[in-house]
């Protein structure tokens, strides 16, 4: 075991894991943080997305001692009362139907729309592309991030 020193949600808090444990683990398990989901564990479906220093990240593949000198953000640390503009469009549009990908696709939206504030819907599809919605909303969460960019 080792203790780890992280920064999430802005702040700083440390965890007695194995080296080699996955955020997803710290931030669910130890940290009581549980709306990033599990669901490939391989880095296949997108639940599990988190940002680090303002990238998304897949966590259940990311070890949680890589991340010592980083800035994590969780759904949780999106914004404070569910206002950040891509919360906003997703309820708008009303994506969620199960829901159990939405954080990570919330996460992984609004990472890319930091970056490209202002798509085309090809760049919204290519970069929502590593998210995986079993329910099929694929049509809502491209017109949710359309959506959030344009109101910026």
């Amino acid at each position: 075991m080792a203790l780890i020193n992280l920064k999430i949600n802005g702040k700083a808090t440390s965890v007695d894991v194995e080296e080699d444990t996955p955020l997803l683990w710290v931030l669910r398990d130890h940290l009581g943080l549980v709306g990033t989901k599990y669901s490939c564990g391989i880095a296949q479906c997108g639940a599990c997305t988190v940002h680090r220093n303002g990238e998304a990240i897949f966590s259940c593949i990311t070890p949680a001692a890589s991340l010592t000198e980083d800035e994590i953000t969780t759904i949780e640390g999106l914004s404070k009362d569910g206002d950040h503009p891509v919360q906003k469009a997703w309820e708008e549009v009303d994506v969620a139907q199960c829901g159990y990908c939405q954080a990570g696709q919330i996460m992984n939206a609004s990472a890319f729309l930091k970056k490209n504030p202002a798509p085309s819907m090809e760049e919204i599809d290519e970069a929502m592309n590593r998210n995986i919605c079993r329910c099929g909303t694929y049509h809502k969460i491209r017109e949710a991030v359309a959506m959030a960019a344009n109101s910026k």
